[in-house]
């Protein structure tokens, strides 16, 4: 039973050592702004520059004669989000699909990272003197939530540029169950006060619901999958050659499986940006 706990021990501070961020101090309660996730900043900041790297590179090859497997795999993508761009946005796409492009692309290239042994970069670091390290950055709820509230600025946005301040502010506090028809009668500007402040409750409630559920969702998914990820390094310190083969087959099916993941989280998150950026061009 002692060695038992002794196990127990031993993994748990190995999940806890690997779920620690490179913070520029402590974190202090829930909610903490003046925590930095060094990690998260570094390798997000270094994922969304090899997207663009590799766009423009692709850019620059392009030709009109017989593509390279490598420009044709791109058109393809491009194609996908322009389709599904089309279908979700009526409006000019001209900036809204290509940043859907850019925002599946890098999310898939941060998912990705999670493929890579997850004693690989902290060991790395710790060479270096760096005693904590998370690569993950779709792990850290700050990084998918910051992400979220860039979608939301952008349909604030959008919602102020197609329908004007003032008919944003209408429809914040006429939809979705409409206005009362004012009269000489006191009591429809009664009924017309209490829908607005029915309608823009509602409003503001969605705007936050929607934020933080499209941060969560990815943050929920890829933190699991990352668990799960430790779980299975943790079988190879069995010396057995049960535990060694337990450990490579495991790690080899979830990593095949979690590929999956890393695609479809990364195509959510692109759908979810363009039906709120889409919502933000319809009229109510």
């Amino acid at each position: 039973m002692a060695s038992e706990g002794g196990d127990k021990g031993e993994l748990t501070g190995y999940i806890d050592h690997h779920l620690h961020h490179l913070a520029n101090r402590e974190q202090h309660g829930l909610l903490d702004f003046s925590v930095v996730h060094w990690d998260t900043v570094f390798f997000s900041v270094l994922c969304g520059f090899l997207v663009l790297f590799v766009m423009w590179i692709a850019a620059r090859k392009a030709t009109a004669a017989v593509p390279s497997r490598f420009q044709a795999a791109v058109e393809i993508l491009v194609d996908m989000v322009n389709e599904q761009a089309n279908a979700l946005v009526r409006g000019n796409l001209t900036f809204i699909a290509p940043l859907a492009l850019t925002v599946f692309c890098w999310v898939v290239l941060m998912n990705a990272i999670d493929l890579l042994p997850v004693d690989s970069l902290p060991w790395l670091a710790g060479k270096a003197g760096v005693h904590y390290l998370r690569p993950l950055p779709t792990a850290d709820l700050n990084a998918t939530l910051g992400m979220a509230v860039g979608v939301l600025l952008l349909v604030l946005y959008y919602s102020v540029k197609v329908k004007g301040f003032g008919g944003w502010i209408h429809e914040l506090l006429c939809a979705p169950f409409g206005m009362v028809k004012l009269s000489f009668n006191p009591l429809t500007w009664v009924g017309a006060i209490l829908l607005a402040i029915a309608n823009l409750g509602l409003n503001v409630i969605e705007y936050f619901s929607k934020t933080l559920s499209h941060g969560m969702r990815l943050y929920g998914n890829m933190y699991a999958g990352e668990l799960i990820f430790f779980l299975i390094a943790s079988l190879g310190g069995s010396a057995t050659l049960l535990g060694i083969g337990l450990h490579l087959f495991t790690g080899t099916v979830w990593a095949i499986f979690h590929v999956l993941i890393v695609l479809l989280q990364a195509f959510i998150f692109m759908m979810l940006t363009l039906v709120y950026i889409g919502q933000a061009h319809e009229h109510h």
